[in-house]
């Protein structure tokens, strides 16, 4: 509890930060105190602080969509990863790691090429509607009448990448110039090409599974002792297992027709908010959202820091980032996986 009371302001106090911090950096630089009057003139809808015209207009047509794009994915991202831990019962299930991304990225891939004119929306809804199928593909495959196994899971998780993977290649070869460039730079993940239509949809996700999430957080805790043992105390496992996946297939496929495919953010946040607090999905969900908006924010200022006045797609330092930490986590594991 005393890891708790720390940690909520400091979490709040570094997303305020780095948010503001996001807002400020660039090739074009502002000040904190003007990218803060900036956002109140921008959230009032009246001129309340005197600011030079073209850099409001730069922060409301670039920076706060592309932060809150930021925010609204690590958040959905984290939390997605802490479910599928908390749901398979091992730590190292990641909608990246067992296929998710890959397959919500596959339908994208498919409406952004065979689709050229479809709205932006029917992106979402094809890469959820895959990310929901892949989901469902793999958690078959690792499931069994005594449960879910932990190598069946990556095992799967890499055959339906793999899959997918194939599908994207067939699908870049078949890509005009400018949808060849758009799948290139989507598929290492980005949020430099943020807009307001998929800041609100993501938005509007996160509420929606974060909502979900929390009504399920003591379901997720009875889950950690077994199935069994839940299904002792009156849960109905399947049902769960259902709605969950089906949530996460959502938040992930939002996220991924956004901004392309981001790893490890599901994979590592959890652990390190756990680490921290302890098991409780009741403490453990709000606190992921918040961790993983922060990280992928300043993933975000980083990939556009480091190789200035060009940028890195975020997916990449999330990669770079992520990569050793899941290397760790293996050599940790590796006595239970043989």
């Amino acid at each position: 509890m005393e890891n708790q009371r720390w940690l909520w302001p400091c979490l709040l106090t570094t997303l305020v930060i780095t948010s503001l911090l996001s807002v400020s950096i660039g090739p074009l630089q502002i000040s904190p105190s003007t990218s803060f009057n900036a956002m109140v003139n921008w959230a009032t809808g009246h001129q309340l602080a005197a600011i030079a015209p073209h850099e409001q207009l730069v922060i409301n047509n670039v920076r706060l969509p592309r932060t809150l794009l930021a925010l609204a994915v690590g958040a959905t991202l984290a939390q997605c990863g802490a479910v599928m831990q908390g749901l398979f019962r091992n730590p190292l299930a990641d909608p990246g790691i067992i296929g998710v991304s890959s397959g919500a990225a596959l339908g994208a891939a498919i409406c952004i090429v065979l689709f050229p004119q479809g709205s932006e929306y029917l992106v979402a809804f094809s890469a959820f509607f895959a990310g929901l199928i892949t989901t469902l593909i793999v958690y078959r495959l690792a499931s069994s009448p005594s449960g879910t196994s932990v190598v069946l899971l990556l095992l799967s998780g890499v055959a339906v990448a793999a899959l997918a993977g194939a599908g994207i290649g067939v699908l870049t070869y078949m890509a005009n110039d400018m949808a060849l460039r758009d799948l290139t730079l989507w598929q290492m993940g980005s949020v430099a090409g943020a807009q307001w239509h998929y800041v609100v949809l993501s938005l509007i996700a996160l509420a929606l599974i974060s909502w979900q999430f929390n009504k399920s957080a003591k379901a997720l805790n009875a889950l950690l002792l077994g199935e069994a043992e839940a299904r002792h105390l009156g849960l109905d496992v399947d049902k769960l297992k259902l709605k969950l996946i089906i949530l996460c297939a959502i938040g992930v496929g939002i996220a991924v027709a956004a901004t392309g495919i981001i790893g490890f953010i599901g994979l590592v946040v959890p652990h390190l908010v756990r680490m921290m607090i302890g098991p409780d999905h009741r403490f453990l969900l709000p606190l992921s959202a918040m961790l993983g908006a922060a990280i992928l924010v300043v993933a975000d200022i980083g990939a556009r820091s480091i190789v200035a006045p060009s940028e890195l797609p975020v997916g990449l330092v999330t990669a770079l980032l992520g990569a050793p930490f899941f290397i760790i986590l293996l050599l940790k594991q590796r006595n239970k996986l043989v």
